[in-house]
């Protein structure tokens, strides 16, 4: 088999399990990440999750019953993604908590920058790294409504060839 045979090969591959594989690691990272918050002191962004929904709730839920409440969040997105249910709202839960999770970016910039913007602390790294869940998500929302990826020839010279939404 040739390069360019084993390629076209893969990348077909690729476009048909893709999104599948997407949507279940992005569920298993939120199931992970949502059930170590039940147990006090086993999620390693407790502190920081408590901080947050402290501002956002204007201190008026105990700081237990918030982290619970994430825990559940967190773990029903990753249900909903695991499972293939009710992906619209699913999503729509992954949407308000990734602006949660990006709150201290806002709230806290010193704990979340050495130097503001450029040098994050592992906090701020920690944080930003949600900018691929976010894209994540948006890739599996483009598939909610029947979108799917379609190996394509790649064009001479056109970067990003290979895989498209249809």
């Amino acid at each position: 088999m040739s390069f360019d045979a084993f390629d076209r090969s893969f990348t077909r591959w690729m476009a048909r399990h893709g999104i599948l594989a997407l949507r279940l690691s992005l569920g298993v990272v939120f199931i992970w990440f949502g059930v170590l918050k039940f147990f006090p002191g086993m999620s390693p962004a407790q502190e920081l999750a408590e901080n947050t929904l402290a501002v956002l709730t204007g201190g008026r839920v105990p700081a237990r019953i918030a982290m619970l409440g994430l825990a559940g969040w967190e773990t029903a997105i990753g249900l909903g993604l695991t499972l293939g249910v009710f992906l619209r709202a699913t999503l729509f839960l992954l949407w308000l908590q990734m602006a949660g999770a990006l709150m201290p970016l806002v709230l806290f910039p010193s704990l979340a920058f050495h130097h503001f913007p450029y040098a994050p602390t592992m906090e701020g790294q920690y944080i930003v790294k949600n900018l691929v869940l976010i894209a994540a998500g948006i890739v599996i929302g483009a598939t909610v409504c029947g979108g799917r990826l379609s190996a394509e020839e790649p064009a001479a010279g056109r970067a990003g060839a290979g895989a498209r939404i249809v």
